[in-house]
């Protein structure tokens, strides 16, 4: 796949995420913002960014040359594990067990992965729940995390 490829698909999943976020609504209105100003900033992002790849001077590109596919694919399959698990395992829960495959993809071992995964989890979930007041989705370390 060249850059102008990779740019073009950018540039149509942008304009399906702006799509798909511009019905975003809150039941209650509590922040002038609302549930639809993040994913459009992210749509704005990945359409620029796109655009950039499909329009930009290209004086001996490679196309993808040298790409370690099979890491690239194991964070894919992990990020797409998290986004179908994170409903049922909770935030902390499945963030642990998705950083085991990109740390090692990255040359971790597994044991190092996976404590860097229970911390970050634990770490984010208290963070976001806890000072933010965002809530997140507990799963099945509900008694525990409750109690935090």
């Amino acid at each position: 796949m060249s850059d102008r490829a990779l740019g073009a698909a950018c540039a149509l999943a942008s304009v399906r995420m702006a799509a798909a976020a511009h019905d975003y609504t809150a039941a209650f209105s509590y922040e002038p913002l609302g549930p639809r100003a993040f994913p459009l900033l992210l749509a704005v992002g990945l359409g620029l960014s796109g655009l950039w790849l499909m329009f930009r001077p290209t004086q001996g590109a490679e196309t993808f040359k040298g790409v370690p596919w099979v890491p690239t694919l194991w964070c894919a399959g992990a990020i797409l594990a998290y986004a179908a698990l994170f409903q049922a395992l909770g935030f902390a829960l499945a963030t642990a067990l998705m950083t085991v495959p990109v740390g090692m993809a990255f040359g971790g071992s597994w044991r190092k992965a996976l404590a860097g995964g229970a911390a970050l989890g634990l770490v984010l979930y208290l963070l976001f729940d806890k000072v933010l007041d965002v809530v997140l989705p507990v799963g099945p370390l509900a008694a525990w995390l409750g109690g935090l």
